[in-house]
C-alpha cells in the first residue's frame, strides 16, 4: 500500500481496541488526518508517548480503506508535559486544538498548521499569559479561513473609521447606522489591544490591564463561535489565573 510522511500536531486521541488509538491530527501537506496506531496503549510501545495531544511528530502513515496506520513516528516538538503541568496553559491548550480540528474539516493549509505549532510552543514555554496566547490564535487563525475581523472601516458598509461598536454577527466594527440597537460600545484600549493580538504585538498585548484583557477576550470568544456554528465547549474551562 502507498505511504506517505508529513509533520503532524496531535489534535485528540480515542482508544481502538484494547491496545490500539484513533489519532486525529492537524498535518502540515495533508489538512487533518486521522489513524489507527497499532498497539500504542501498550507499555512496550516505541511510540505511544510521541502521539498524544499537544504534541509535534514527524510522522508515517500508509493508507488504509477507512483509516491511514501509522507506521512510525518521531518527536518534532514536546510540548504536552509542560502545558499539562499548568493548568491555564492546559485548558488554553484544549481550545486551540478544538478550534483547529473545527476548522481543519475544511481542508487546511500550512499555516495553520504552523499557527497552532507556534501557539502550542509558546504556551509550553510560558512566554505569554495563556489567554492572550489563546485569543491571539483565535483571531489569526480565524482570519486564515476567510472570517477576519474588521477592525477599521465598517463591517457592512465599508464606512472609515473609527467606529464604536463591534458586532461579531456582522463581521467586526460597525457604524452607527448598521449597529443593532443596544449593540455594546468598545472602548479605544480594547480596540487597540485586539489589533495587538492580531499582528503579534505582544509588548502592547503583555502590558495590557486585566480589565482590558477581559473584555478582549470575550469579544473574540463570542466572534470565533458565532463563525464556528457552535460552542467551543474548551472555552468554558479557561481561566485567566497567572501561569
Amino acid at each position: 500500500m502507498p505511504t506517505y510522511r508529513d509533520e503532524a500536531v496531535i489534535l485528540r486521541t480515542h482508544k481502538l481496541g484494547e491496545a490500539d488509538r484513533i489519532v486525529v491530527m492537524l498535518s502540515r501537506r495533508h489538512g487533518k488526518l486521522r489513524a489507527v496506531a497499532k498497539g500504542v496503549r501498550r507499555t512496550s510501545s516505541k511510540f505511544g508517548s510521541r502521539l498524544e495531544p499537544f504534541m509535534v511528530a514527524d510522522v508515517q502513515l500508509y493508507q488504509g480503506r477507512s483509516l491511514d496506520i501509522v507506521q512510525q513516528a518521531e518527536s518534532l516538538g514536546s510540548y504536552g508535559a509542560d502545558i499539562a503541568a499548568h493548568y491555564d496553559r492546559f485548558t488554553s491548550a484544549n481550545a486551540m486544538v478544538e478550534t483547529a480540528d473545527r476548522l481543519s474539516d475544511a481542508e487546511a493549509t500550512p499555516e495553520q498548521y504552523l499557527l497552532l505549532v507556534g501557539g502550542l510552543r509558546a504556551l509550553s514555554r510560558g512566554e505569554h499569559a495563556p489567554r492572550s496566547i489563546l485569543d491571539s490564535y483565535l483571531l489569526r487563525v480565524m482570519a486564515l479561513s476567510g472570517w477576519a475581523p474588521s477592525l477599521g472601516d465598517c463591517a457592512r458598509c465599508g464606512a472609515p473609521g473609527p467606529h464604536t461598536h463591534f458586532v461579531g454577527q456582522l463581521g467586526g466594527l460597525v457604524c452607527g447606522n448598521d449597529a443593532p440597537a443596544g449593540s455594546p460600545r468598545i472602548a479605544d484600549s480594547t480596540l487597540g489591544l485586539l489589533r495587538s493580538l492580531m499582528s503579534g504585538e505582544w509588548d502592547v498585548i503583555d502590558a495590557a490591564s486585566p480589565a482590558e484583557t477581559a473584555a478582549a477576550s470575550g469579544l473574540i470568544a463570542a466572534y470565533a463561535q458565532w463563525h464556528l456554528e457552535r460552542g467551543i465547549r474548551s472555552l468554558a474551562h479557561v481561566t485567566d489565573v497567572p501561569r
